[in-house]
């Protein structure tokens, strides 16, 4: 009987065929499963879907190559189809682990280059990312972040017109709200909970990157959205690279706009509702 063409790409690829397969969560931008080969390795497997997996396939190669945090190795990437190698994840994510993220990540963040943005333009959450470089991260930040995922969100009907005035308004003043001395720092982009793997009190991986190189605020700004990075995790990265002040009280919650409106732009609903929060307490 002739193989499924993706077992069988598998099977030429590895060497080895597929013997058992079951779906995994947490692919919102494609279907996502868990292969077994009779050699007995492991491989995932993401297919369909409306987002371009070469693109997936190359940001994890860079980061695979630029970070000194493991990711999954790509096995094969084109545009609807790629398959990588399988992590092993117990995610038990205690206090030892978060110290163990904030040792790679603090690391990870020295990785720089001249200039803000990448090579090649990248994806978040499945959509489009543009990171056309820039000397100038404020610049950066308010025209290929912000105003760019507000646009989007208010173009496919999900952030209301009078929101993304406000969010111009705003834009308008973030000179005065960020500093830009910082170098461009390598940034997974998309630090949340379900990206990070773990494995017997350590760091295993981080998977679906959305890389660039930025202030390196925003990345620790989004790992705290959703409260996966925790006060362990903020002792131990201050320590080996201090925080400045007014990110917690301040900086935090411009930077959180971002993910907020990437999730406006995907899910709507009550994340709208946050944005508006954050325009009203910087007063626009």
């Amino acid at each position: 009987m002739a193989l499924h063409p993706v077992t069988q790409k598998i099977a030429e690829l590895t060497g080895s065929e597929v013997v058992a397969s079951r779906p995994l969560h947490g692919g919102c931008v494609a279907d996502v499963s868990q292969m077994e080969l009779q050699d007995g390795r492991k491989v995932v497997v993401k297919q369909g879907g409306e987002a371009n997996l070469a693109i997936e396939g190359a940001m994890l190669a860079y980061f695979g190559s630029h970070s000194p945090i493991p990711c999954p190795a790509v096995l094969h990437a084109d545009p609807t189809l790629l398959i990588m190698d399988f992590i092993e994840n117990d995610g038990h994510v205690n206090g030892q682990v978060q110290r163990d993220l904030a040792n790679l990540l603090a690391e990870q963040h020295q990785v720089t280059q001249k200039q803000f943005g990448l090579s090649f333009n990248t994806l978040i959450g499945g959509l489009d990312q543009p990171n056309h470089p820039r000397n100038n991260w404020v610049e950066f930040f308010r025209d290929h972040r912000l105003l760019y995922m507000a646009d989007q969100a208010t173009r496919y009907g999900r952030l209301p017109t009078p929101l993304f005035s406000r969010i111009e308004t705003l834009a308008a003043k973030l000179g005065d709200l960020l500093p830009s001395g910082d170098a461009p720092s390598l940034l997974h982009g998309d630090l949340w909970g379900g990206n990070i793997l773990c494995h017997k009190g350590k760091i295993a991986g981080l998977v679906d990157p959305a890389i660039y190189y930025g202030d390196r605020e925003i990345e620790l700004a989004f790992g705290t959205l959703f409260g996966d990075l925790t006060p362990a995790f903020f002792d131990r990265y201050g320590e080996i690279s201090p925080i400045q002040p007014g990110f917690f009280e301040e900086r935090r919650d411009l930077y959180n706009l971002y993910p907020l409106l990437v999730h406006v732009r995907l899910f709507g609903g009550s994340y709208v509702g946050s944005v508006d929060r954050i325009l009203t307490r910087f007063g626009v």
